[in-house]
């Protein structure tokens, strides 16, 4: 398991998305002896090219490090990045260039959902993605595997109260927009030109009551088709792309 020096990063695209952008937090890299693909090759030489000791190792040692996930013959240890609290989210707002554009993840329990999330995030430009610390998915190791890489360069506050945490980010000036299947105003008629925080609920539950009431408004994503929502990692990829689009004009 991890210590509290590393974390161990699993897959060829996230460790490889890892090494490209911030090198210097990975410490060492295993690899799968019977694996030799093209894939593979690039990022042994992209590790040893970083200075980064790679260790070939044999399935079972592997296993041992992250257990019975698709790790596709690659894990690394690297340093972990900080984690931040409401505090630290706070600060970084002050130095944030631009309108501020958030993510804020009101109880996603489904690490996968959680990684896609982040990928996504990450893509869209967002400068943090928000989550409470309780009945809510942590960033482990399967977050970070979906999430590609991105869970190593998106900045995650985990608070313990989401609702005053809002509050706050109010004061400051930022506008919190939820969505919601039931909203009046679709997403594309919202004016999303303006420091934004967007908000996705739970899987299947949607957002909890005190968050919803704290929203400046809500918005929905109009559905074509029979079905009546999207998974909260697909509605968080079209609303965060459409306030990027319209935050890009």
């Amino acid at each position: 398991m991890a210590d509290s020096k590393r974390n161990f990063v699993y897959g060829l695209h996230a460790i490889s998305a890892v090494l490209e952008r911030a090198p210097e937090r990975v410490l060492e890299l295993w690899m799968s002896q019977p694996r030799d693909d093209a894939r593979s090759r690039e990022l042994r030489e992209r590790a040893q090219v970083a200075g980064v000791r790679v260790q070939s190792v044999a399935g079972e040692a592997l296993l041992k490090l992250v257990g019975d996930v698709a790790h596709q013959g690659a894990v690394a240890a690297v340093r972990p990045l900080k984690s931040w609290d409401e505090q630290d989210l706070l600060q970084s707002l002050e130095q944030t260039a631009g309108d501020p554009f958030l993510l804020i993840l009101d109880g996603v329990t489904d690490p996968h959902n959680l990684g896609a999330c982040l990928r996504t995030a990450e893509a869209a430009g967002v400068h943090a993605v928000l989550i409470p610390k309780d009945r809510a998915a942590t960033v482990d190791g399967v977050v970070r595997k979906v999430a590609a890489g991105a869970a190593e360069f998106v900045p995650v506050a985990s608070v313990t109260n989401l609702a005053r945490t809002i509050d706050l980010l109010k004061a400051r000036g930022i506008w919190v927009v939820g969505t919601d299947g039931e909203a009046p105003q679709t997403l594309y008629a919202a004016d999303l030109r303006r420091p934004l925080a967007m908000v996705l609920g739970a899987e299947g539950t949607g957002m909890r009551r005190l968050t919803r009431e704290r929203c400046d408004f809500l918005v929905r994503i109009p559905m074509a088709g029979q079905v009546q929502s999207l998974n909260v990692s697909v509605a968080a990829g079209v609303a965060l792309f459409e306030a990027r689009r319209q935050r890009s004009g």
